[in-house]
């Protein structure tokens, strides 16, 4: 049996897609200015 035989099927197993390395970014972005978004929201409401 060759020795590199099940390598490849392992890598790409171990690796985690590009597509949802860039939905974790976007997410993670979109969700951060959202709670920025509401804390802004929330510090005007304390002023008024």
């Amino acid at each position: 049996m060759p020795e590199g035989s099940g390598t490849p099927q392992r890598r790409v197993r171990d690796r985690i897609p590009r597509g949802l390395w860039v939905r974790m970014l976007i997410y993670g972005l979109v969700g951060h200015l959202f709670a920025g978004f509401l804390v802004f929201l929330f510090s005007l409401g304390a002023k008024g």
